[in-house]
């Protein structure tokens, strides 16, 4: 029986992958979050990672990572092993939603700032993670954005000097002026113009096409004159930031401007579902497959 099969009466509990079509096949390494499958997949983590990879998905991301369980981490890491479902970013510092850090070049948050980059690091290696997300963020009211600029830069050397030997890559994430006011990161010639200043293997954008489109539009060109310092896409639509087909982004036409440049990363799925329950899961499946026929 095939997924169009289930109607709503799936039961919350993860039914063996033979229960299903053949997985479909991306052109893109599209990265679910838990939660997103739930009704469909159960609450159980393990569950819901095996039913992402039986329906084509070859990644997964998880903002809060680094907050599991130990044991958990370790046997999500084996089975996303076992499934070949590549490991997103997580979180990896704790984030200053209303008040400066990083901008102000207090000697002491960086301290924190970079305490948490080292522990990250071991949670990255232990689920074979190679990105993790950071936001530099409130802006410092009281000084000029240009020595805020050189603050935020001054930790992320020294951050990259910690990440570099392990290859893995903190990814920058502007984040848009609607929903995060204040925060000092909020467009991609920013971002692509600390990644430059910082100029390391370890410091790279995180180009979220919903926070984008929002923020400043005009995607593709912007990808194009960003993307030497792009390392991470994630995906919503707009208004709403639930998946595509649901807004105003031609995700279609811009899915397949990344395919042509050759990116074989991951594309995080850090949206909501627009339909509540197993039949809005199932509608999300659909409209990625949909958006994803671009050749």
């Amino acid at each position: 029986m095939g997924l169009g099969a289930l109607g709503l009466t799936l039961a919350p509990s993860y039914i063996a992958k033979s229960y299903f079509e053949a997985a479909h096949t991306y052109h893109l390494n599209y990265a679910p979050h838990l939660g997103m499958f739930r009704n469909l997949a159960g609450d159980d983590p393990i569950d819901q990672l095996n039913f992402m990879a039986d329906q084509g998905f070859t990644a997964f991301e998880d903002n809060n990572m680094k907050g599991r369980d130990i044991a958990v981490q370790e046997k999500m890491a084996e089975v996303m092993e076992d499934r070949r479902l590549m490991m997103g970013v997580f979180v990896a510092h704790k984030i200053y939603w209303r008040e400066a850090n990083l901008a102000s070049g207090d000697l002491d948050k960086r301290k924190e700032f970079l305490n948490d980059i080292k522990t990250s690091i071991e949670v990255a290696k232990r689920v074979n993670a190679r990105w993790m997300t950071v936001v530099p963020g409130h802006v410092d009211l009281r000084q000029n954005m240009s020595y805020q600029t050189a603050h935020v830069i001054e930790s992320l050397k020294m951050a990259s000097e910690l990440l570099e030997p392990h290859g893995i890559v903190m990814v920058l994430e502007p984040l848009n002026f609607r929903d995060h006011p204040g925060l000092f990161l909020s467009e991609s010639p920013q971002a692509y113009e600390i990644c430059k200043a910082v100029n390391s293997p370890s410091c790279k954008i995180l180009f979220d096409i919903y926070h984008q489109q929002i923020q400043e539009g005009n995607l593709i060109p912007n990808i194009e004159k960003s993307w030497d310092e792009i390392a991470y896409f994630q995906i919503g639509d707009n208004p709403g930031r639930k998946e595509p087909t649901t807004g105003e982004i031609n995700y279609r036409n811009v899915f397949k401007y990344i395919h042509q440049k050759g990116y074989k990363g991951i594309l995080g799925m850090e949206h909501g579902n627009s339909i509540d329950g197993a039949m809005g899961e199932k509608s999300l499946i659909e409209a990625y497959q949909s958006v994803d026929n671009f050749l």
